[in-house]
């Protein structure tokens, strides 16, 4: 007679040996950890959900058509002209941030922009409508989520008017972040004149149907061709978490840098199209708007690196004075959590971090503080924004740059997500973001090592056992 229960025990301890020997190539020890320390468990569990997501596997025609929208991208710039490419005004150990910016992701420093900073949640979005109503030609549009709420609507008819004028109206909307959306609005709009489009769709049995955790996280708008807006802000009500309602950082911004941005959602627009869109149209002369050096670094998992992770490392060894990052969500890998702490450690050098007192999603929320103990220990000051959910993602180094954008500063944003930074060089406009920083400040509780001893055994043990989990994250 069989012995079911003693060959099911034997296959788990072959799966548990032979993942052993697998995991743990070319990855990081932590996440090699969290795989097997899960994988050992449940076994068989473990190794149905590993072999799904457990390897950021792009498919080889996704990969294809990266390397051809990039290819679209060098194309562009180059008809944009060389006579904009700026030499940004910097120290020499910062010098290799645009250089290497470049290298990554293809967008070389523009001169001449101007930038303007929305931090009301409902008067960027006017903005933005306000725009999108004295257009001429086209409106584009890419976001992660978008509600079908209050603000969801008034965007769609704002987009529906433009295109009742005639315009070419274009919505690249992320599929699972705004699945709703696309079923409620998007035959709407669609009948309205305006093209919309499922990014990244999902599905077993979908043709060319993607992970469901590999997303376009980007919010982009380009009117005309000339007015760009990108930052952290989806097309939701501020509350559509609730409890938690959101706090925004936007930037709208003119000059040449927007031919970039436009770029950037043209690119993504080939990746689910393979429509090479006419550029004559798309890209006019851009005149300068500011005094103010500026470029995109775009990153996904489709670039074969992680972008915005290796950039902001080498800006945080290159800090000689002030570091300020301000994210929603930070579980760093180690070479991450490494470069920040060292970079508190360097004499003369401040390093602060503000995030959230209340978090929108508790496990993540219990990871990030178990990092509470490095950072303190590195001397770098930890302020617990208390108004809202902080949902702002903005870094500056120095006096010098500051990047701003969709990536926060977790592994899922590096590794898993579709994300735009801009990078900004400019002295005036890091003194203009100190001034938010430092009204983030004031609205803030610093907590202090002798505060963060003081928890509780089970606050601990719950931010430990949450951290195990970072690479799930």
């Amino acid at each position: 007679m069989i012995d079911w229960s003693f060959l099911y025990l034997c296959s788990e301890w072959v799966v548990r040996l032979t993942m052993l020997l697998y995991v743990p190539q070319r990855r990081s020890a932590s996440a090699a950890r969290t795989w097997l320390l899960f994988i050992f468990l449940l076994p068989w569990p473990g190794l149905a959900i590993y072999a799904m997501v457990g390897r950021i596997r792009v498919p080889a025609f996704r990969r294809k058509l990266q390397e051809q929208a990039s290819g679209q991208i060098k194309k562009a710039q180059a008809q944009i002209g060389a006579q904009i490419v700026a030499q940004p005004d910097l120290p020499a150990q910062l010098q290799i941030i645009p250089q290497q910016a470049k290298r990554l992701g293809t967008f070389e420093p523009f001169a001449g922009n101007a930038f303007e900073f929305l931090r009301d949640y409902e008067k960027s979005i006017d903005r933005l409508i306000e725009d999108i109503d004295t257009a001429k030609r086209h409106v584009h549009l890419l976001t992660y989520i978008y509600r079908t709420d209050r603000i969801g609507r008034k965007v769609a008819d704002a987009l529906k008017r433009a295109a009742k004028r005639g315009l070419v109206c274009r919505v690249l909307l992320d599929a699972v972040g705004s699945r709703v959306a696309l079923n409620q609005f998007g035959p709407e709009l669609q009948k309205s004149g305006v093209e919309v489009r499922s990014m990244l769709p999902v599905g077993l049995f979908r043709r060319k149907g993607e992970r469901f955790d590999l997303r376009n996280h980007r919010k982009i708008s380009v009117i005309d061709g000339t007015i760009g807006y990108l930052g952290s802000q989806n097309i939701a009500d501020p509350t559509f978490v609730r409890n938690f309602p959101n706090e925004e950082l936007v930037v709208r911004l003119t000059g040449p840098v927007v031919s970039q941005l436009q770029a950037t959602f043209l690119g993504d627009h080939y990746l689910e199209t393979e429509e090479v869109l006419d550029r004559a149209e798309l890209f006019p002369d851009l005149k300068p708007t500011g005094d103010s050096a500026a470029q995109l670094l775009p990153s996904g998992p489709g670039y074969g690196q992680e972008n915005g992770r290796e950039l902001i490392i080498s800006m945080l060894y290159e800090a000689r004075r002030r570091v300020v990052i301000t994210t929603p969500y930070f579980i760093p890998d180690e070479p991450f959590l490494n470069a920040i702490c060292a970079a508190g450690r360097r004499e003369n050098v401040q390093v602060h971090m503000v995030v959230s007192k209340h978090a929108n999603q508790l496990i993540s929320q219990l990871a990030q503080r178990s990092y509470y103990d490095d950072l303190l220990e590195a001397g770098i000051q930890i302020h617990l924004y208390r108004p809202h959910f902080l949902h702002a993602k903005l870094l500056t180094i120095d006096d010098h740059v500051a990047l701003t954008g969709s990536t926060n500063m977790d592994i899922r944003s590096f590794a898993l997500n579709a994300e735009i930074n801009l990078l900004i060089y400019d002295r005036q406009v890091v003194e203009q973001l100190k001034v938010v920083q430092e009204d983030y400040f004031r609205n803030s509780d610093l907590l202090t090592r002798e505060q963060w001893s003081k928890r509780s055994v089970f606050e601990k043990v719950a931010h430990n056992t949450a951290r195990l989990m970072d690479s799930f994250l």
